[in-house]
């Protein structure tokens, strides 16, 4: 199994360090999204004090030419302190501070999507937007190959792996207990996790967070894993269909609820949206992956629990539809609604946006509406 060098230093004695007394000043590490829009960055400074707030963290920058964000000739870019949460590798006083980025010009970077998602969350803050997102992802080996998988082969076929316990059906825990525990830590709303269909697979989910919390909490138990998993030696990979062939994909269920669908008679407003949802297909599927849908393409095939890429489909309690309504929420005519379309990889920011463009904002068409007009 191939594991990374740096996971094979002697961490009894990088203990020894990390238990030294750091005095008044507290380690502060600024997080951000490249220009990938898929891989998070990270740098530490010192601050002299702890900061109780947001607003207590300063501005920095950082080298955007080496994140895929500037040109050499103009590279500087500012890291604007967005969320702050405790650090579980550090632990306390030392903070996680997740960041948007601007460029040069104090103008939103390109995968700073951050940005308009907060302006339109503002927009709704009335209606209560609760999301719910589920995190699938698969554990690989440096080499790219699943955990735990034959070197030269594949394991027995799907069956026993979902939410199965044992060393022939569980590839991984380990990782899974560490990051789920330094989530709660942090202070991610982390709510649950489980094995996924395919071996190596897992899951968890995050929720339920009201409006731009959503995106900043993902984010956040995204890097976590990523820092996990570096401190194991192996890789935490989102690519929607790590492994082509008979073997489920990784999605990014994204649960939906509004004041209005949690209360009495919601079901009728569900219904609404998801009304709006079926006109506004193509639109969506273009916001629910990085790659303008090409990426879910390989994994939304009407196959291993998922709709058709080119169909809109809903049904109560189907996992084979677009939108799936929970048979309870059928039942209790209120509750939420689960959108099973958004990839792995997608950006949450971009997902919880697009859905509250189209079933409160009540816009149509192919593109999203501008309202700094």
């Amino acid at each position: 199994m191939a594991t990374s060098t740096s996971s094979k230093l002697n961490k009894a004695v990088k203990q020894q360090y990390m238990d030294l007394p750091q005095g008044d000043m507290v380690q502060a590490m600024y997080i951000w999204i490249d220009g990938s829009g898929e891989g998070v960055r990270c740098k530490t400074r010192t601050l002299d004090y702890e900061p109780k707030t947001i607003e207590d963290l300063p501005e920095w920058n950082f080298d955007g030419s080496s994140t895929y964000q500037s040109e050499g000739s103009n590279s500087d870019m500012f890291l604007i302190p967005a969320a702050m949460f405790r650090d579980p590798f550090r632990k306390d006083p030392n903070k996680l501070v997740l960041c948007e980025v601007l460029k040069y010009n104090r103008k939103p970077a390109e995968t700073n999507l951050r940005h308009t998602c907060k302006q339109i969350m503002t927009m709704v803050e009335n209606n209560h937007p609760w999301f719910g997102m589920e995190q699938e992802y698969t554990l690989l080996g440096t080499d790219g190959h699943p955990f735990g998988w034959p070197s030269n082969g594949f394991p027995g076929p799907q069956g026993p792996y979902y939410c199965g316990v044992g060393a022939d059906k569980a590839y991984g825990r380990d990782v899974v207990e560490a990051h789920y525990r330094a989530c709660l830590y942090a202070g991610v709303q982390i709510c649950g996790t489980n094995a996924e269909v395919m071996p190596a697979q897992w899951e968890f989910q995050v929720g339920p967070c009201e409006g731009i919390n959503m995106g900043d909490h993902l984010w956040v138990a995204r890097f976590i894993l990523h820092r996990v998993c570096e401190d194991f030696g192996v890789i935490a990979s989102f690519d929607p269909k790590p492994i082509p062939g008979n073997w489920n994909g990784a999605g990014c269920h994204t649960n939906f609820s509004t004041k209005e669908m949690r209360e009495d008679g919601g079901l009728k407003v569900i219904e609404e949206s998801i009304e709006r949802l079926a006109k506004r297909h193509r639109y969506h599927i273009r916001a629910y992956d990085p790659k303008g849908g090409l990426d879910n393409a390989r994994r939304l095939t009407g196959h291993h629990e998922t709709s058709n890429i080119d169909e809109f489909s809903a049904g109560v309690a189907n996992r084979g539809a677009s939108i799936r309504i929970p048979r309870a929420v059928g039942q209790d005519k209120k509750g939420y609604f689960e959108d099973r379309r958004p990839s792995a990889n997608c950006d949450p920011y971009v997902v919880t946006e697009a859905l509250v463009r189209t079933c409160l904002l009540k816009e149509e068409g192919e593109e999203p509406t501008d309202y700094s007009k």
